[in-house]
Protein backbone atom coordinates (compact mmCIF):
# COMPACT_ATOMS: atom_id res chain seq x y z
CA UNK A 1 0.00 0.00 0.00
CA UNK A 2 2.79 2.48 0.85
CA UNK A 3 4.79 1.85 -2.40
CA UNK A 4 1.93 2.33 -4.55
CA UNK A 5 0.73 5.66 -2.64
CA UNK A 6 4.49 6.50 -3.26
CA UNK A 7 4.41 5.38 -7.33
CA UNK A 8 1.14 7.71 -7.33
CA UNK A 9 2.82 10.76 -5.83
CA UNK A 10 6.40 10.52 -7.66
CA UNK A 11 3.67 9.88 -10.65
CA UNK A 12 2.07 13.10 -9.50
CA UNK A 13 5.00 15.19 -8.91
CA UNK A 14 6.35 14.14 -12.47
CA UNK A 15 3.07 15.08 -14.23
CA UNK A 16 3.19 18.70 -12.22
CA UNK A 17 6.43 19.32 -13.34
CA UNK A 18 5.68 18.09 -17.14
CA UNK A 19 2.53 20.55 -17.14
CA UNK A 20 4.81 23.64 -15.97
CA UNK A 21 7.06 23.32 -17.87
CA UNK A 22 10.33 22.12 -14.88
CA UNK A 23 11.95 19.29 -14.72
CA UNK A 24 12.52 17.65 -11.29
CA UNK A 25 15.86 15.81 -10.90
CA UNK A 26 15.66 12.48 -10.87
CA UNK A 27 17.55 12.41 -7.48
CA UNK A 28 15.49 15.00 -6.02
CA UNK A 29 12.45 12.90 -6.93
CA UNK A 30 14.18 9.83 -5.55
CA UNK A 31 14.40 11.20 -2.38
CA UNK A 32 11.30 13.29 -1.99
CA UNK A 33 9.27 9.79 -2.84
CA UNK A 34 11.57 7.69 -0.10
CA UNK A 35 10.31 10.27 2.32
CA UNK A 36 7.07 10.13 1.88
CA UNK A 37 6.87 6.25 1.23
CA UNK A 38 8.48 6.73 4.87
CA UNK A 39 5.81 8.77 6.05
CA UNK A 40 3.63 6.46 4.82
CA UNK A 41 4.86 3.51 6.52
CA UNK A 42 4.87 6.03 9.81
CA UNK A 43 1.08 6.50 9.34
CA UNK A 44 0.32 2.96 8.69
CA UNK A 45 2.19 1.93 12.39
CA UNK A 46 0.62 4.54 14.23
CA UNK A 47 -2.74 3.67 12.68
CA UNK A 48 -2.48 -0.01 13.74
CA UNK A 49 -0.85 1.02 17.09
CA UNK A 50 -4.05 3.30 17.75
CA UNK A 51 -6.48 -0.10 16.61
CA UNK A 52 -4.65 -1.84 19.57
CA UNK A 53 -4.81 0.44 21.55
CA UNK A 54 -8.84 0.44 20.91
CA UNK A 55 -8.92 -2.99 21.36
CA UNK A 56 -7.54 -3.05 24.52
CA UNK A 57 -9.50 -0.63 26.04
CA UNK A 58 -12.58 -2.31 25.01
CA UNK A 59 -10.85 -5.60 27.25
CA UNK A 60 -10.24 -2.95 30.01
CA UNK A 61 -14.02 -1.82 29.78
CA UNK A 62 -15.04 -5.54 29.81
CA UNK A 63 -12.88 -6.38 32.47
CA UNK A 64 -13.88 -3.59 34.34
CA UNK A 65 -17.97 -4.49 34.10
CA UNK A 66 -17.31 -7.91 35.29
CA UNK A 67 -15.15 -6.84 38.30
CA UNK A 68 -17.81 -4.23 39.10
CA UNK A 69 -20.74 -7.20 38.56
CA UNK A 70 -18.65 -9.39 40.81
CA UNK A 71 -17.97 -6.67 42.90
CA UNK A 72 -21.69 -6.50 43.08
CA UNK A 73 -22.82 -10.00 44.21
CA UNK A 74 -19.88 -9.94 46.72
CA UNK A 75 -21.67 -6.73 48.50
CA UNK A 76 -24.46 -8.76 48.07
CA UNK A 77 -23.48 -11.93 49.53
CA UNK A 78 -21.74 -9.65 52.19
CA UNK A 79 -25.03 -8.16 53.68
CA UNK A 80 -26.53 -11.33 53.84
CA UNK A 81 -23.95 -13.35 56.17
CA UNK A 82 -23.82 -9.44 57.95
CA UNK A 83 -27.59 -10.49 58.50
CA UNK A 84 -26.79 -14.10 59.40
CA UNK A 85 -24.17 -12.64 61.62
CA UNK A 86 -26.54 -10.62 63.61
CA UNK A 87 -29.24 -13.01 64.00
CA UNK A 88 -26.84 -15.74 65.23
CA UNK A 89 -25.29 -13.14 67.95
CA UNK A 90 -29.12 -12.64 68.63
CA UNK A 91 -30.05 -16.12 68.82
CA UNK A 92 -26.86 -16.54 71.12
CA UNK A 93 -27.71 -13.66 73.64
CA UNK A 94 -30.63 -14.89 74.22
CA UNK A 95 -29.74 -18.43 75.13
CA UNK A 96 -27.33 -16.66 77.44
CA UNK A 97 -29.71 -14.62 79.05
CA UNK A 98 -32.36 -17.77 79.14
CA UNK A 99 -29.82 -19.84 80.75
CA UNK A 100 -28.45 -17.36 83.49
CA UNK A 101 -29.54 -19.40 85.80
CA UNK A 102 -27.34 -22.49 86.64
CA UNK A 103 -29.26 -26.19 86.25
CA UNK A 104 -30.67 -26.84 89.57
CA UNK A 105 -29.75 -23.72 91.55
CA UNK A 106 -33.11 -23.07 93.55
CA UNK A 107 -34.35 -19.24 93.46
CA UNK A 108 -34.15 -19.85 97.51
CA UNK A 109 -30.27 -20.01 97.32
CA UNK A 110 -29.77 -17.46 94.76
CA UNK A 111 -31.89 -14.96 97.62
CA UNK A 112 -29.78 -16.20 100.28
CA UNK A 113 -26.47 -15.91 98.62
CA UNK A 114 -27.62 -12.08 97.56
CA UNK A 115 -28.74 -11.54 101.17
CA UNK A 116 -25.37 -12.62 102.73
CA UNK A 117 -24.20 -10.45 99.81
CA UNK A 118 -25.64 -7.55 101.15
CA UNK A 119 -24.99 -7.84 104.96
CA UNK A 120 -21.42 -8.68 103.97
CA UNK A 121 -19.99 -5.72 102.49
CA UNK A 122 -16.95 -7.42 101.05
CA UNK A 123 -19.05 -10.43 99.13
CA UNK A 124 -19.56 -9.28 95.52
CA UNK A 125 -22.74 -11.37 94.36
CA UNK A 126 -22.99 -12.26 90.24
CA UNK A 127 -27.15 -12.87 90.39
CA UNK A 128 -27.79 -16.39 88.64
CA UNK A 129 -24.02 -17.55 88.92
CA UNK A 130 -24.20 -18.93 92.43
CA UNK A 131 -21.16 -17.44 93.31
CA UNK A 132 -19.81 -14.47 95.06
CA UNK A 133 -16.43 -13.47 95.31
CA UNK A 134 -14.79 -11.47 98.22
CA UNK A 135 -14.14 -8.31 97.50
CA UNK A 136 -10.84 -7.93 99.71
CA UNK A 137 -8.13 -10.13 98.10
CA UNK A 138 -5.24 -11.34 100.55
CA UNK A 139 -2.26 -9.80 98.97
CA UNK A 140 1.33 -11.70 99.45
CA UNK A 141 5.17 -10.19 99.70
CA UNK A 142 7.17 -11.18 96.89
CA UNK A 143 8.37 -14.63 96.78
CA UNK A 144 6.07 -15.39 99.86
CA UNK A 145 2.95 -17.09 101.43
CA UNK A 146 2.93 -15.76 104.81
CA UNK A 147 -0.47 -13.91 105.00
CA UNK A 148 0.08 -9.97 105.59
CA UNK A 149 -0.95 -7.91 108.94
CA UNK A 150 -4.80 -7.50 108.92
CA UNK A 151 -5.69 -10.97 106.43
CA UNK A 152 -6.85 -13.07 110.00
CA UNK A 153 -9.75 -9.95 110.55
CA UNK A 154 -11.29 -9.99 107.00
CA UNK A 155 -11.41 -13.57 107.38
CA UNK A 156 -12.66 -13.93 110.66
CA UNK A 157 -15.75 -12.46 109.79
CA UNK A 158 -16.20 -13.83 106.45
CA UNK A 159 -15.92 -17.31 108.69
CA UNK A 160 -18.54 -16.06 111.16
CA UNK A 161 -21.07 -15.24 108.06
CA UNK A 162 -20.43 -18.44 106.24
CA UNK A 163 -21.57 -19.83 109.67
CA UNK A 164 -24.35 -18.47 109.88
CA UNK A 165 -27.95 -20.33 109.26
CA UNK A 166 -28.08 -18.91 106.36
CA UNK A 167 -24.55 -19.46 105.09
CA UNK A 168 -24.27 -22.38 106.91
CA UNK A 169 -23.93 -25.24 103.68
CA UNK A 170 -22.34 -22.90 101.56
CA UNK A 171 -18.85 -23.95 99.76
CA UNK A 172 -15.53 -21.90 99.66
CA UNK A 173 -12.95 -22.22 96.89
CA UNK A 174 -9.66 -20.64 97.17
CA UNK A 175 -7.18 -19.72 94.20
CA UNK A 176 -4.07 -18.65 94.77
CA UNK A 177 -1.89 -16.25 92.03
CA UNK A 178 1.37 -14.53 91.49
CA UNK A 179 3.06 -12.38 89.52
CA UNK A 180 5.50 -13.32 86.62
CA UNK A 181 8.00 -12.92 88.43
CA UNK A 182 10.36 -16.64 89.03
CA UNK A 183 10.71 -17.93 92.57
CA UNK A 184 14.50 -16.85 91.94
CA UNK A 185 15.73 -15.79 96.03
CA UNK A 186 16.16 -17.80 99.06
CA UNK A 187 14.81 -19.25 101.13
CA UNK A 188 11.45 -18.78 98.96
CA UNK A 189 13.47 -20.83 95.68
CA UNK A 190 13.87 -24.38 98.38
CA UNK A 191 10.68 -23.74 99.24
CA UNK A 192 8.68 -23.57 95.93
CA UNK A 193 10.22 -25.34 92.50
CA UNK A 194 7.94 -22.38 90.60
CA UNK A 195 5.27 -19.84 90.65
CA UNK A 196 2.45 -23.01 90.62
CA UNK A 197 3.54 -24.16 93.44
CA UNK A 198 3.76 -20.89 95.21
CA UNK A 199 0.35 -19.81 94.02
CA UNK A 200 -0.85 -23.62 95.62
CA UNK A 201 0.63 -22.70 98.90
CA UNK A 202 -0.74 -19.14 98.92
CA UNK A 203 -4.12 -21.08 98.73
CA UNK A 204 -3.30 -23.09 101.27
CA UNK A 205 -2.37 -21.08 103.79
CA UNK A 206 -5.52 -19.22 103.57
CA UNK A 207 -7.31 -22.12 104.12
CA UNK A 208 -5.85 -22.96 106.66
CA UNK A 209 -6.81 -20.28 108.24
CA UNK A 210 -10.06 -20.24 107.35
CA UNK A 211 -10.41 -23.12 108.99
CA UNK A 212 -8.49 -22.87 112.45
CA UNK A 213 -10.88 -19.73 112.56
CA UNK A 214 -13.55 -22.61 112.34
CA UNK A 215 -14.97 -23.07 108.71
CA UNK A 216 -15.00 -26.69 108.43
CA UNK A 217 -12.47 -27.96 105.79
CA UNK A 218 -15.20 -29.85 104.25
CA UNK A 219 -16.54 -26.68 102.58
CA UNK A 220 -13.40 -25.95 101.28
CA UNK A 221 -11.02 -26.14 97.93
CA UNK A 222 -8.25 -24.85 96.70
CA UNK A 223 -6.78 -24.05 93.29
CA UNK A 224 -3.04 -22.29 92.18
CA UNK A 225 -3.20 -20.40 89.46
CA UNK A 226 0.75 -19.27 89.66
CA UNK A 227 1.18 -16.50 87.11
CA UNK A 228 -1.42 -17.21 83.96
CA UNK A 229 -3.92 -15.10 85.55
CA UNK A 230 -3.24 -11.39 86.27
CA UNK A 231 -5.81 -8.68 87.08
CA UNK A 232 -2.57 -6.53 86.44
CA UNK A 233 0.24 -6.07 83.55
CA UNK A 234 3.21 -7.25 85.52
CA UNK A 235 5.34 -4.03 84.33
CA UNK A 236 5.74 -2.12 87.54
CA UNK A 237 6.03 -3.22 91.31
CA UNK A 238 2.35 -2.03 92.11
CA UNK A 239 1.09 -3.71 89.16
CA UNK A 240 3.17 -6.86 90.08
CA UNK A 241 1.56 -6.77 93.84
CA UNK A 242 -1.85 -6.83 92.44
CA UNK A 243 -0.98 -10.32 90.97
CA UNK A 244 0.17 -11.73 93.92
CA UNK A 245 -3.25 -12.31 95.87
CA UNK A 246 -5.53 -15.32 96.86
CA UNK A 247 -9.53 -14.61 95.87
CA UNK A 248 -11.68 -16.31 98.03
CA UNK A 249 -14.88 -17.55 96.22
CA UNK A 250 -18.70 -18.51 98.16
CA UNK A 251 -20.72 -20.80 95.78
CA UNK A 252 -23.78 -22.52 96.60
CA UNK A 253 -23.85 -26.39 96.94
CA UNK A 254 -25.31 -26.56 92.86
CA UNK A 255 -22.97 -24.63 91.40
CA UNK A 256 -20.26 -27.57 89.93
CA UNK A 257 -16.72 -27.18 90.42
CA UNK A 258 -14.39 -29.68 88.71
CA UNK A 259 -12.95 -32.24 90.93
CA UNK A 260 -15.38 -31.98 93.66
CA UNK A 261 -17.55 -35.03 94.13
CA UNK A 262 -20.98 -33.70 95.49
CA UNK A 263 -21.21 -31.00 93.01
CA UNK A 264 -20.40 -33.81 89.71
CA UNK A 265 -21.85 -36.58 91.27
CA UNK A 266 -22.58 -37.86 87.55
CA UNK A 267 -18.68 -38.63 86.67
CA UNK A 268 -18.34 -40.88 89.70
Amino acid sequence: MAARRSFATFAVLALLASASGCMVPAGKATSLAAQNRSLAERNDALAAQLEDLKVHSENIEDQLLRAEEELALVDGQAGIDRQRLEAYRTQRDRQTASQTLLPGLAPHTEARLARISKRYGNLAFSPGGGVSKLDTDILFDEGDDALKPGASDVLRSLVTTLNSEDGKDLKVLVVGHTDEQKVARKPARDRFDDNLHLSTARARRVADELERLGLSDQRIGIAGYGAHQPVAPNTSPEDRAKNRRVEIFVMAQEVPVVGWTESTPNLY
